[in-house]
């Protein structure tokens, strides 16, 4: 087979506590990622030298060149890397479903087949590029301790369950979001259900759209979790059934993104 196809799985935080700031920068949490069947669209083979074409709605949102994720995943694989990559970008750019840490992901799955390397090498790399990236290169169900970075699968009986992205469509960025972190500890995660997201108040804080959508989810009929992904501004919302979660879709404000899908 000459090439591959690879989807980069919107990255969902069903709960995300942060417990600490440590000493490189980062902070210490606890998540709950699950992910979505649907994401970016990345596409690969062989070629003269490392070339990367990007389209889709959100094409023009993409760091281009060498500051690309996709781009750095390559590089890390072989610092020779020579491949023609395609990525359709299908999600909001800092948004909190992955972004750039799900496509660098789809391309180390991609690539490591492509160039017939080890899985393990995958393994090794995805920390380098990003906390979230070991997370969304399983791109199932796990819990993430440390930076996030330490991930371990875990079964939450939650495959297929309906679910609605929603994104007032401003881009929000991580390390803002965790600067007015309140650096209180609120305590560990137990049951996701029960948790929260730390990072809710500050984000909401930057970006006020946030606490609108949260509200409008919560007000639909058939949903039964709303939160807010990651560091924002996506929110979701898991509904009892797909035919809810539709009907919730065809009312989403038109100045608003969203992407009705299922958890995998």
């Amino acid at each position: 087979m000459s090439g591959y196809i690879e989807t980069a799985f919107a990255k969902l935080n069903l709960a995300l506590h942060v417990r600490g700031k440590r000493d490189d920068g980062y902070h210490t949490i606890e998540t709950i990622f699950a992910f979505c069947e649907d994401g970016d669209v990345l596409s690969g083979e062989a070629g003269d030298a490392l070339s990367l074409d990007v389209s889709g709605p959100f094409a023009g949102d993409v760091p281009s060149g060498e500051d690309n994720l996709v781009v750095r995943s390559a590089r890390a694989l072989r610092p020779d890397a020579a491949v023609r990559l395609r990525l359709v970008k299908n999600l909001p750019v800092a948004s909190g479903n992955g972004g750039g840490s799900a496509d660098a992901a789809a391309a180390l799955r991609l690539l490591t087949k492509l160039w017939d390397i080890p899985a393990s090498r995958a393994a090794e790399v995805a920390p380098l590029l990003g906390a979230d990236v070991p997370a969304c290169l399983l791109s199932q169900s796990c819990r993430g301790e440390g930076a996030g970075d330490r991930v371990e699968p875990i079964e939450l009986g939650l495959s297929g369950t309906a679910v609605l992205l929603v994104n007032p469509r401003i881009p929000l960025s991580t390390g803002a979001v965790f600067a007015r972190w309140d650096e209180v500890d609120h305590g560990p995660l137990g049951d996701w259900r029960e948790g929260r997201n730390d990072l809710e108040p500050a984000a909401i804080a930057l970006v006020p759209a946030i606490a609108e959508v949260l509200a409008w989810l919560k007000q639909r009929p058939g949903a039964d979790f709303v939160r807010m992904s990651g560091s924002g501004a996506t929110c979701f919302a898991l509904f009892a059934d797909e035919a809810a979660r539709d009907a919730a879709a065809s009312e989403v404000a038109q100045s608003w993104w969203h992407l009705a899908t299922r958890l995998r």
